[in-house]
C-alpha cells in the first residue's frame, strides 16, 4: 500500500471534505495530507507513488467549472485514484463521469468511486433538501466505502470499469446574476463570508458588498456565517428549493462503484 493518501476536495460548504475525511479513516494507518481546491492553487501539484481521494460537489448534475479548473492543476503520477460525487438528493446524473474523465486526462489510475449525498445548497429552514446529511448513518457508510478501499488496494486488483452518466455532458446550467444578501443588522463585520466565498466574490470594505455574478450558489456564506446575517432574499433561490423539497424529499443512499 502507498504511504499517503491524498484527500483532494472542492467543497465551499465541508460536507464534501467531511465525506473524504471518513473515507480515509477507513481505508487507515496511513497519513493523510489534505489538498483543498476550494480556492484557487498556484501552478501544478504532483501526486507521485499515491492514492488520492478526490471529492466534488454536483452543482445540476455537473462538476462546477471552478472545480474543473483546479482539477486541471494535479498531475497523478503513478498514482491511483477513488473519486467521490456529493449530491444534494437530487442526482448526481454526468458529474462523476466527467470527474473520472478530468481524472484519467491527468493521469491517475481510477480504482473505485461512489456518489454520497450532502445537503442542498438551497436547503433552509422551511424547504430542508437532504438537511444535515451527511448524518452518521452516511459516514459510517463512507468509512465503510474506505475499507473496501483497503482491501482492494492490499488485492493489487486493477480493471477498468463504468460509472453512470452520459457524453456528451448535460449542459452546464445558467443561472441568473443573484447571490445571498446581508442583514446589515445582524452583521458583526467578521468576515467569515469574505474567507469563505470560493470566487472571492464577497468582499468587507465598510460594509459587505457580493458580486452576483461571480457568485456560484454554494451559499457557503450563507451556511457559515456566525450571526446568521446573510440569507437568500431572491424568488430565484426560493422558488428553486421549494422545488427541490418538494421534489427529493426521498432519502437516497450512497453508491459505490468498484474495479471488478
Amino acid at each position: 500500500m502507498t504511504k499517503f493518501i491524498h484527500s483532494i476536495y472542492f467543497s465551499p460548504t465541508k460536507t464534501t471534505q467531511r465525506v473524504l475525511q471518513y473515507i480515509a479513516k477507513g481505508i487507515g494507518n496511513q497519513e493523510v495530507r489534505e489538498i483543498d481546491l476550494t480556492k484557487k492553487i498556484e501552478g501544478t501539484i504532483a501526486i507521485e507513488n499515491s492514492i488520492a481521494v478526490i471529492g466534488i460537489p454536483v452543482y445540476s448534475g455537473r462538476i462546477p467549472v471552478e472545480a474543473t479548473n483546479e482539477l486541471k492543476k494535479l498531475r497523478g503520477i503513478v498514482s491511483k485514484a477513488v473519486l467521490v460525487a456529493v449530491y444534494g438528493n437530487r442526482h448526481y446524473d454526468d458529474a462523476l463521469l466527467e470527474l473520472k474523465d478530468i481524472t484519467e486526462e491527468q493521469g491517475f489510475k481510477i480504482i473505485a468511486a461512489a456518489a454520497f449525498i450532502g445537503e442542498h445548497s438551497f436547503s433552509s429552514d422551511k424547504y430542508p433538501i437532504a438537511a444535515n446529511r451527511p448524518d452518521k448513518d452516511d459516514l459510517l457508510k463512507a468509512e465503510e466505502f474506505g475499507r473496501h478501499i483497503k482491501d482492494l488496494l492490499d488485492s493489487g486488483r486493477e480493471a477498468n470499469f463504468d460509472v453512470p452518466g452520459n457524453r456528451p455532458y448535460k449542459d452546464l446550467p445558467q443561472y441568473p446574476a443573484v447571490a445571498p444578501v446581508t442583514d446589515e443588522e445582524k452583521c458583526n463585520k467578521c468576515g467569515v463570508c469574505v474567507d469563505v466565498c470560493p470566487t472571492d466574490a464577497i468582499s468587507l470594505n465598510g460594509k459587505i458588498t457580493t458580486d452576483a455574478v461571480a457568485c456560484i450558489k454554494c451559499c457557503a456564506c450563507v451556511k457559515e456565517c456566525p450571526s446568521q446575517a446573510r440569507y437568500n432574499d431572491n424568488d430565484f433561490f426560493k422558488n428553486a428549493g421549494a422545488k427541490l423539497h418538494e421534489m427529493c424529499s426521498e432519502r437516497k443512499e450512497p453508491e459505490y462503484f468498484f474495479a471488478n
